[in-house]
């Protein structure tokens, strides 16, 4: 498989065409950015941590019958995947409240939710990534309500086999976010999951262990990654 040209650089990672036009690569980069990029840095190790990281829940994803867009690692920092068509939204399982939950509805940090609250947000840096339900995204074509079902499917098996694997690791899966692409008339899981798209707690301590020890300013923030992917079994 040749890499060739740089199709997109986003926040932390950069995506390249190949010399299939069904396969691109993925690079996961040092780069962390928070609050729709006003908080920047580098983070040494960053991208090697978050590419294994990756690889290792995706592969246990599939193993469990979800569809995703992962095929293999290629290198310490870069992945080959299929090329979806991506649909411009997010679907995110709360499990504990916590970030934007709490702010919106002023709850408290840290209730269990029962069941778990389901929610969608549309990609827009510029508008912040506003909410949206169900009629939005038929009304502006940016899912069907077949797969609006399909993705409130997968997202729920998702979270079955994630909260268990979190959990026998001493972890609270708090919530996380999941992005869906079209290939070939199938819908797949694509993107990444990694500490960055997600939040994660020593069930213990209750601990940050994920993203919000940079957006807060607690440091260790790689260390705090590599400590959750030894706990459930990455090699890194």
């Amino acid at each position: 498989m040749e890499k060739r040209t740089e199709l997109y650089a986003g926040k932390a990672k950069t995506v390249y065409t190949t010399d299939d036009p069904e396969r691109l690569v993925l690079e996961f980069r040092d780069d962390t950015s928070a609050f729709d990029g006003e908080k920047v840095a580098q983070l040494a190790r960053k991208g090697r941590v978050n590419n294994r990281f990756n690889a290792f829940i995706m592969e246990r994803l599939q193993a469990a019958g979800i569809p995703t867009h992962f095929e293999r690692l290629l290198s310490e920092r870069e992945s080959l995947v299929k090329r979806l068509d991506m649909l411009p939204v997010e679907s995110v399982i709360r499990n504990v409240s916590a970030g934007s939950l709490c702010r919106r509805l002023g709850i408290e940090e840290g209730l269990d939710l029962e069941p778990p609250v389901q929610e969608f947000f549309l990609k827009n840096d510029a508008l912040h990534d506003p909410m949206i339900n169900e009629s939005h995204m038929i009304t502006f074509h940016w899912a069907t309500e077949g797969e609006i079902s399909r993705m409130k499917e997968l997202t729920r098996q998702v979270n079955g086999v994630l909260q268990t694997l979190f959990a026998d690791a001493g972890l609270v899966l708090v919530d996380y976010k999941l992005e869906f692409g079209r290939f070939r008339g199938e819908l797949l899981l694509g993107d990444e999951f990694t500490p960055d798209g997600c939040r994660l707690w020593d069930r213990e301590t209750r601990e940050k262990l994920d993203k919000d020890r940079f957006r807060q300013g607690l440091g260790s923030v790689v260390e705090s990654y590599e400590e959750v992917a030894r706990r459930i079994g990455v090699e890194l």
